[in-house]
Parts: C-alpha cells; structure tokens; sequence
C-alpha cells in the first residue's frame, strides 16, 4: 500500500514565505542552462512578496505540502484597465502534470474575473516549455512578440494572452 501525500494546499502568500519561494524558483531555474535567481540585484520583491503585491494592487498565492512551498503564482494589474498580468507561476518538478499549474492558473484567472478584468497576460522565459504547453492547454495564445530582459540569465520572453471578455473562465 502506497502511503497518503499530502495534497498541496494554496494559500495567499505571506512576506515570511520569502526562503520557500526562493528555494523552489532556484530548483526551477536550474533545470535550465543559465538561468540564474538574483534575488538582490533583479527580484527583491521575493523577500517581501505579499507587502510588494498587496502595494501594486496584487495578489499573490503559494502551494505548499508537506511544509514546503511546492507551487507560486501572481497577479498584478496588466497593460490596460481591463488586464491582469500573470506573474511568477512555478511549479515543483515533482508535482508537474498533476493539476497544480491548473489549480494556481484556476485562481488567477478568478481573480481576473472578480477584479471585472477580461483579459489576462504573461511573459514566459522561451526555455520554459512546459508552461508553455500548460498556457496553450488553458487557451492562452502565444503571439509572434518577444522581448529581451537583459537580466543575469539573458531571458528572451514569449508574450501569452487569453481573453475572458465572456465572464467566468
């Protein structure tokens, strides 16, 4: 008999969550050839990531398990009135192709709805090819634009967008 796991739990994130998120970007980046998580110099926000969502009108959610945070999504208002832009989703390698993507987009995309919005849009490393097939699945579009972060990692990030204009996701 296989023993019960956990079933990660999300929750609305807290600035003391700042070591558990660090920790599961970093094990994400490192699945990739130079991506590197400059916490100091590029994403300060991860130290204090409830107190810098709640300031520009965000929301931000963790999934934990076990004790550790195995899952992390955002967001943040978009380019328009009526857009959200998704932010930071991650997910442990482990628990990849199990719904947890799904569950944090189901959120976000909630939110979206709650908020009045009609359109939600991200950015996504163009290494990050598994999100990129979870975004197509939930019927994101990718459209032909990229740009360049000229960050640590030398990001170059596809643009995704899907449109809710009739309601509930």
């Amino acid at each position: 008999m296989i023993p019960d796991v956990e079933e990660p739990r999300i929750r609305a994130a807290r600035d003391g969550d700042a070591a558990g998120l660090i920790s599961l970007i970093e094990a994400v980046f490192s699945e990739y050839a130079g991506c590197v998580l400059d916490v100091g110099g590029e994403e300060p926000e991860l130290l204090t990531i409830e107190t810098c969502y709640r300031a520009g009108n965000g929301q931000f959610w963790v999934a934990e398990r076990e004790g550790c945070i195995v899952g992390s999504a955002g967001v943040r208002p978009g380019s328009d009135a009526r857009t959200l832009e998704l932010k930071k989703l991650y997910v442990s390698r482990r628990l990849r192709r199990q719904g947890l993507g799904s569950r944090l987009m189901q959120l976000a995309e909630a939110e979206l709805v709650e908020r009045g919005r009609e359109r939600m849009e991200l950015w996504s490393d163009t290494r990050f090819e598994d999100a990129h097939r979870l975004y197509a699945g939930r019927g994101y579009r990718r459209s032909p634009a990229t740009r360049a972060l000229h960050d640590r990692s030398r990001s170059i990030e596809a643009y995704f967008h899907r449109d809710f204009s009739g309601g509930a996701p």
